[in-house]
């Protein structure tokens, strides 16, 4: 018992520090329509990066409020980012988009490009930078768009 709860103790350290890190270097991501996005090109806004496939049924079911959440704060406040991973072509990826009528960017990822941020341990899997670049929260699983506004109101 007490070995599992060493191993726990380290991986949480480990896991922090490399949110940690995550945060301190920043990220760099190219979206399918060429532009560069950058956490230093964000700052002062809050940056919700999103981890995503075109299979993954929760991520699916996110998609509407993450479009949402984008549309309504892109210009003030707030910015989304679609990282697809674990897809079989970019041109799928960029038909699913249109598709779902996805007005956020989308950046065709691999899991050695989504290290930048931070672990993905299963899909969806989203990071919440405050508008100053650090890492806040970190959730794997489906978010609505209520429960992220909420969260930063309660933040402000």
């Amino acid at each position: 018992m007490a070995t599992k709860m060493s191993l726990r103790a380290i991986l949480a350290v480990v896991l922090l520090s490399l949110s940690t890190l995550a945060s301190a270097a920043g990220f760099s991501f190219q979206d399918t329509q060429g532009k560069k996005h950058t956490l230093d090109g964000y700052k002062g806004k809050w940056v919700l990066v999103n981890f995503w496939a075109t299979w993954c049924p929760p991520c699916l079911e996110e998609i509407p409020d993450l479009i949402a959440l984008h549309d309504k704060h892109k210009d003030k406040d707030l910015v989304v980012l679609g990282v697809a991973l674990d897809y079989r072509s970019p041109q799928q990826v960029k038909e699913f988009a249109d598709q779902m009528f996805i007005t956020y960017p989308i950046i065709l990822g691999t899991y050695e490009s989504a290290a930048q941020v931070g672990a993905v341990n299963g899909l969806p899997t989203t990071y919440l930078f405050n508008p100053q670049g650090k890492i806040v929260a970190y959730n794997v699983g489906a978010l609505t768009r209520k429960a992220i506004e909420n969260y930063i109101k309660a933040k402000k």
